[in-house]
């Protein structure tokens, strides 16, 4: 069972991740990963905390004059959970949001959203600097294909499956929801 501390971290479930601009995507089935990962700590009475990207790009999705900017309805914040609002790709820089978790006593995190090998990843790897166990919620991220260097797409599924590889046994353990939602709702048959 996963202890008590533990925490959901919800990575830019944000809808500026449907729009053609980003290209092709790997795991159409991420936001439905995610909102069994939300109802399961729901459920439970534990942290759900979401993470939102306001890019400075005039031109992004994510801009926050976009409403690419809002929220995914299957992450749509309750009233109480916490919303740290960031501009980079790590979720602890000019945030209040390890200060958050110190208070509340949290020093366990279970990642989703997106993506995998930007916000995801770097949130991930600070988390684990900071001296917070990670796990990585794979079938609940996504990514997109991206240009190499040296002018190749490479796939949205390689991309996602290296992100995921390099946090693996470094920074996080990277499970499945499967493995997750049974540990969480014990802890709601315990209430």
């Amino acid at each position: 069972m996963l202890p008590a501390t533990t925490a959901l971290l919800l990575i830019d479930c944000q809808k500026a991740w449907d729009d053609p601009y980003w290209g092709q995507r790997n795991n159409p089935g991420a936001e439905a990963q995610i909102a069994k990962l939300i109802a399961a700590f729901r459920q439970a009475g534990r942290q759900v905390i979401h993470v939102k990207h306001n890019s400075k790009d005039p031109n992004s999705p994510l801009h926050p004059a976009e409403p690419g900017n809002a929220f995914k309805p299957e992450a749509t914040p309750l009233r109480g959970e916490p919303i740290f609002e960031k501009n980079v790709h790590i979720a602890f820089l000019g945030t209040d949001l390890e200060a958050y978790l110190r208070a509340q006593e949290i020093d366990r995190l279970v990642i989703a959203g997106f993506i995998t090998n930007w916000c995801v990843s770097s949130t991930a790897r600070m988390a684990n600097n900071l001296g917070f166990k990670v796990v990585v919620v794979h079938d609940a991220c996504a990514t997109f294909a991206f240009e190499d260097p040296f002018g190749e797409m490479v796939s949205a599924e390689l991309l996602h499956r290296v992100g995921l590889t390099e946090l693996h046994g470094a920074f996080a353990i990277v499970l499945g929801t499967e493995d997750l939602i049974g540990p969480v709702e014990s802890w709601a048959a315990q209430k």
